[in-house]
């Protein structure tokens, strides 16, 4: 089973700014995995840098491989 939310179609997703937190698609497992912030907007999609280390990574990214990061939804956290 996927994290994928149905509501998440591509053409509804409004455009990501630079500075966004945002998950990333996993295509092994199709999770979607944290810790990245939008870098770049490009024609394409989008530049993405690790939180953790700061590397930006050297892929672009299509729009419909990344969304806004979500907000955990354990109460106690």
């Amino acid at each position: 089973m996927t994290d994928q939310d149905p509501n998440d179609k591509p053409s509804d997703k409004a455009r990501l700014l630079e500075g966004t937190k945002v998950e990333v698609l996993n295509r092994f497992d199709g999770s979607w995995s944290k810790g990245f912030v939008v870098m770049e907007v490009t024609e394409v999609g989008y530049r993405l840098r690790r939180r953790y280390d700061q590397e930006v990574l050297e892929a672009e990214f299509s729009a419909e491989d990344v969304r806004r990061e979500r907000k955990n939804s354990m109460w106690w956290m």
